[in-house]
């Protein structure tokens, strides 16, 4: 049951990505940039944050008071700030919920992912708590209605000497330092939560704090039009002589709030605690067959770090030589944070199939999916083609299944990413005639599920990262389309649109000329230029 919701769930996000690629491109698609939204948005909450703290005064009537003269004799500056401070923090929850929902959904949570998903779920839960910190501030009837209700479901636990809650029963029993503790808390809680961030990105080698400038100045543009538009307002003065009858909620931060009111405090403890136990431990639920992590063949490395620069995860790294070969470095993996993507296999200098006098046997590799293997898969496939128009597909485990591929006159193999594929072996497959062409694809462009196969492969071919495609290669002889399993289709179309344009004349003399050494346009690339 589980893998029908998860399915269901990929797929509906693998179409929804590809209605945003096609409204917004690849660049600017929300859904490639959940967590740098999040930061972004933490960022615009944080300024806003530090204006509104500007004018905001401690105490029981002061407090309503400078919020209500922000909002309504400021509202052209403090005014704005305070809804941008509520709608960035709002767009921070959606951002957190969406981008877990689509972890788990693409199964990017699992296996030496772990714990990235661990540590985020206490960011959840301290973004949460930082909301209701904020909302109590304002002090009006919102803020009387929380303040009691968290109280009373905190006071279920035995760990206060006395009711807290009985501090909000009457107007005597509140002084002003009450609002000097809530302060404190509203400004120590977020600062907690950057340093929790930091540690949820510590496994995630260059990491995406950033979102591409146009989508962070159209998502601000958005967030200032509501903010002008539909500003935030407070709900009137809290009265703890009577009980808010009715309160108006942002059911981003408060929506658990109503299961209060219907179930026992007990109860409601017993449900957050095992949801977020469940939802903690949701990596080994069931249990992952753990992949062999990439080994190190010290014979054959020089310690040049280009496996360590590659790595997605942190999962590589130099340490001094310790086999007394005439080298500086060595590479060192650690099996805990590799996923067993091959990057660093392709990325190795020595990862080439035109090895005959010693066994291929690069300096790092993957012990149960080794480029040999590769190679050895590579031969039997391509001996079986045939035609005027031989076509080798390389594609990656999360795009579309070689299986999907099976047309006359190619053979597609698949690597776990296509970072995996050194570009030796391109050149391999046509300066050896084993085909006429080789077609790369791999995940939707510009959501690698490896995070950087597509880049770093797009590079090589454009000889602008080590290990450099040769430039002996011919480029029309090499085709790109990067595509999810649901562009299966487009996918297909596009082998066979390469594959007619293999066996097609040369172009007429005196037509434009292409730079020496610059790569061809991929056949993606030539699709969106009609």
């Amino acid at each position: 049951m589980t893998l029908g919701i998860k399915g269901g769930m990929r797929t509906g996000f693998l179409w929804i990505e590809d209605w945003l690629d096609r409204a917004f491109g690849p660049a600017w698609n929300p859904l490639y940039h959940l967590g740098a939204l999040g930061f972004f948005y933490y960022w615009i909450v944080a300024a806003s944050g530090i204006y509104v703290y500007i004018l905001f005064d401690t105490g029981t009537t002061e407090a309503y008071d400078s919020i209500e003269y922000m909002t309504v004799e400021q509202w052209y500056l403090g005014g704005v700030m305070r809804s941008l401070h509520r709608y960035a923090s709002d767009g921070m929850v959606l951002m957190m919920v969406v981008h877990m929902l689509r972890e788990f959904a693409l199964d990017r949570y699992r296996g030496n992912r772990w714990f990235t998903w661990f540590t985020g779920v206490p960011v959840f839960w301290l973004v949460i708590a930082s909301g209701i910190t904020g909302y109590w501030l304002v002090w009006d009837k919102l803020a009387q209605y929380l303040a009691l209700a968290t109280t009373e479901w905190f006071d279920w636990l035995p760990i206060f000497g006395q009711p807290i809650a009985r501090n909000f029963l009457a107007p005597s029993l509140l002084d002003d330092r009450f609002f000097t503790l809530l302060t404190f808390m509203h400004i120590a809680v977020p600062l907690i939560l950057l340093l929790v961030l930091w540690i949820h990105l510590q496994r995630v080698s260059r990491s995406r704090i950033h979102p591409a400038r146009g989508l962070a100045l159209g998502t601000f543009a958005m967030l200032l039009a509501l903010s002008l538009f539909k500003p935030a307002v407070s709900q009137g003065p809290a009265d703890l002589a009577r009980i808010p009858a009715e309160v108006g909620l942002d059911w981003f931060y408060l929506a658990g709030y109503p299961l209060m009111d219907i179930w026992s405090k007990g109860a409601l403890w017993a449900f957050t605690a095992t949801l977020t136990l469940i939802v903690a431990v949701l990596p080994w639920l069931p249990p992952l067959r753990r992949v062999p992590a990439a080994v190190v063949d010290l014979k054959n490395c020089n310690g040049c770090t280009r496996c360590t620069e590659d790595c997605p995860f942190n999962a590589v790294s130099m340490q001094p030589r310790t086999d007394g070969l005439p080298f500086e470095w060595e590479a060192a993996v650690n099996a805990s944070h590799c996923v067993a993507c091959g990057i660093c296999a392709g990325a190795c200098p020595t990862s080439t199939p035109f090895r005959r006098a010693s066994d291929l046997v690069p300096g790092i590799d993957l012990p149960d999916r080794s480029l040999r293997q590769l190679r050895d898969q590579l031969e039997q496939a391509a001996a079986a083609l045939s035609g005027k128009a031989r076509v080798v597909v390389f594609g990656c485990d999360h795009g579309v299944a070689p299986r999907d591929l099976a047309l006359p006159g190619v053979a597609a193999l698949s690597l776990p990413c296509i970072g995996a594929l050194p570009p030796s072996f391109i050149d391999y497959v046509l300066s050896r005639d084993l085909a006429d062409g080789v077609f790369i694809t791999g995940c939707r462009k510009g959501e690698c599920y490896q995070r950087f196969g597509q880049r770093w492969t797009e590079d090589r071919l454009a000889r602008r990262r080590d290990p450099y495609l040769r430039a002996r290669v011919p480029r029309e002889r090499i085709g790109t389309f990067w595509a999810a399993p649901t562009n299966r289709r487009r996918l297909v179309q596009a082998v066979e649109s390469f594959a007619a344009g293999l066996g097609a004349p040369p172009p007429a003399p005196g037509g434009p000329e292409r730079p020496v050494g610059a790569p061809e346009a991929s056949t993606e690339e030539a699709a969106a230029h009609g």
